[in-house]
């Protein structure tokens, strides 16, 4: 979680260099600008001894026209000559009085290209607590198709440690994205481009947000084209995301096949945590059940959408029926909706009549509880949808919840 909580500093900084107009548009590179500048901000605002702001800006105000490219050139290669030798960081830590803490410069930016540092996955608890309920319901609804019983623990333990370490990481970057998605239905704070790209969006996301995963997968084995295929989705619905809701909230126009990419490349992460799960038992993918679950994660997500469908125009979040709305108007979007649903439930009972009927059996048995159970799980209940009264004015429904 402490990598989580430097990266909502960094974009606290980067929103306000931006809101305030410290960072040229014209600038080159963007993005490694306002990297390099809320770098320094954050250096600035540490503890050093008794200095205070005003003494640090004095500092740099004496020393800065005294730096030359040839010094700090100078400077770089004697580092690279000794890595061991004392770091400026080295001499920051000391004066924060700590040998052990890192120099925020050092931490503040954990998704930097890997040219200048190694990049670390990292998930914090609070992510594992949440990510819980998608991992026992993936238990509960996956295992089958492995031929793995759910109720023996040593089916469980045996696989959890990677499985959790995914499923916690990707929650924390979906966390995140959806953090700078609802700012953007907040107010200026966060600031979009012609393109649906703002500042911090870029510094977060432009280097690859799921690479440090995919890079300890690969150390262990486990990375395989499919599974980089499948983070490519998720990084694909992250920016969809963006740019829809983006466009929602100001009144734009949307389209369409956008909507429907989405809402399909939403359960990612459940298809990667089931092609780590053919991996670690050194089997080959059955086409025929990932056909299948497709289709069945389509229907979850519209059901999960509709269950969530209020608290999701609060935050400004991705929901199908939110676009739908936009799209088609309040009065034919629930007709439009319910149309692809019922293409999908032909598709998935059809594909069903595939599968071996002990599994098929088992599998609508778990659809059945699922449903009983309610909330947020891979449960739908095939021809009884309840697609709640649409929301025509979402500006007006958020001030009337405040």
């Amino acid at each position: 979680m402490e990598e989580l909580k430097r990266l909502e500093k960094f974009q606290t900084v980067v929103s306000s260099i931006t809101c305030h107009g410290l960072l040229s548009s014209s600038s080159s590179d963007s993005a490694s600008s306002s990297r390099f500048l809320s770098n320094l901000v954050l250096f600035l605002v540490q503890p050093c001894g008794e200095l205070d702001l005003d003494s640090k800006l004095g500092l740099l105000s004496e020393f800065l026209p005294k730096i030359s490219g040839p010094f700090l050139e100078e400077i770089s290669r004697s580092l690279e000559l000794d890595d061991e030798a004392t770091t400026p960081l080295n001499t920051i830590s000391e004066c924060q009085n700590s040998c052990v803490k890192r120099s925020v410069m050092d931490n503040v930016d954990p998704y930097m290209s890997q040219k200048h540092q190694e990049v670390v996955a990292m998930v914090g608890l609070d992510a594992m607590k949440r990510a819980n309920s998608t991992l026992e319901d993936f238990s509960r609804s996956y295992f089958m198709f492995h031929r793995l019983d759910i109720n023996e623990p040593q089916s469980i333990f045996r696989y959890l440690p990677v499985l959790s370490f995914t499923e916690s990481y990707i929650y924390q970057m979906d966390a995140l994205n959806e953090k700078i998605v609802s700012e953007s239905a907040c107010g200026s704070q966060v600031i979009y481009s012609s393109h649906g790209w703002n500042a911090e969006s870029r510094v977060l996301f432009e280097t690859n947000p799921l690479k440090p995963l995919g890079d300890l997968l690969e150390r262990e084995a486990l990375l395989t084209n499919r599974v980089q295929q499948e983070f490519n989705s998720g990084e694909e619905y992250w920016a969809l995301e963006r740019k829809l809701c983006h466009a929602l909230s100001n009144k734009n126009k949307i389209c369409l096949e956008d909507v429907m990419r989405a809402i399909h490349l939403k359960s990612f992460d459940y298809r990667v945590l089931n092609l780590l799960l053919y991996k670690l038992r050194g089997e080959e993918v059955n086409e025929l059940h990932m056909d299948f679950l497709s289709i069945s994660e389509f229907l979850v997500e519209v059901a999960d959408d509709l269950f969530d469908y209020e608290d999701d125009v609060l935050e400004n979040n991705f929901n199908v029926l939110r676009m739908f709305v936009g799209i088609f108007g309040s009065s034919n979007a629930p007709t439009e909706l319910a149309k692809r649903i019922s293409e999908a439930e032909e598709k998935y009972e059809e594909i069903m009549k595939s599968l071996d009927p002990h599994l098929s059996s088992n599998y609508q048995r778990r659809c059945e509880e699922a449903t009983k159970e309610g909330g947020k799980i891979s449960g739908h209940s095939l021809g009884t949808w309840n697609i709640p009264a649409v929301i025509s004015d979402e500006e007006a429904y958020r001030s009337a919840q405040r």
